[in-house]
């Protein structure tokens, strides 16, 4: 018991801080973030930052798998975190 009580505030400490590192902020829209916004996404590295932007305007995020400009996989990791405003005519 005693080892347990020394060890549950670093757990907390640990998952607070976990969770404190994840970004609560806006979706990023894939036809207008910069290439630092893109490459700050989980996964993306400058190749696929370049795909991105060479592929635009999307109208909607899964184009980037159905387009190839990234694999499932790739995609999956920042569908969540991803949005496609359709551009302005």
């Amino acid at each position: 018991m005693l080892r347990f009580a020394r060890t549950f505030p670093i757990l907390t400490l640990a998952a607070t801080l976990a969770l404190a590192a994840q970004p609560a902020s806006e979706p990023v829209d894939i036809n207008t973030a910069t290439p630092a916004q893109l490459k700050a996404l989980p996964g993306m590295g400058d190749a696929y930052v370049r795909r991105i932007i060479a592929g635009r305007p999307y109208t909607a995020k899964n184009q980037l798998v159905l387009r190839g400009v990234l694999p499932q996989a790739a995609y999956e990791l920042i569908a969540s975190r991803i949005i496609a405003h359709r551009p302005a005519r």
